[in-house]
């Protein structure tokens, strides 16, 4: 028997996605000054959404509440996603940065995918 999770901070997920937005901080400090309230400010908001709604989540009395959170929090790896393909598209990041943080972005998602299958398999 599984132990019981006692933290959203234990979630492997909301560990990773914590990790992806350290990452997309580090990788938009470089970003020019001119898109820190544009791009820079919503790849840095799609990013930190993944783990607040985790948290958010995690906090829901009902299951239902608790998923549908989860839910929302699949989508901002794909906003992040293409933020940085814009960004990349008009040269302000590079393409390893890119290649890097959009692994990642997939392996949250697919972590995601897995918890929410398992809460509906339950």
């Amino acid at each position: 028997m599984a132990a019981k999770i006692e933290s959203y901070r234990e979630l492997v997920v909301w560990q990773q996605a914590m990790d992806l937005a350290t990452s997309t901080y580090e990788a938009t400090k470089s970003w020019p000054k001119e898109e820190l309230y544009g791009l820079t400010a919503q790849t840095r908001r799609a990013a930190t959404s993944v783990p607040a709604n985790l948290a958010e989540a995690y906090g829901r009395e009902s299951r239902a509440t608790y998923q549908q959170f989860l839910r929302i929090a699949q989508g901002s790896p794909k906003e992040l996603e293409t933020h940085l393909l814009i960004a990349q598209r008009i040269g302000i990041v590079a393409s390893e940065t890119v290649e890097s943080l959009m692994t990642r972005t997939e392996s949250v998602g697919k972590l995601l995918r897995l918890l929410i299958r398992k809460l509906s398999n339950d």
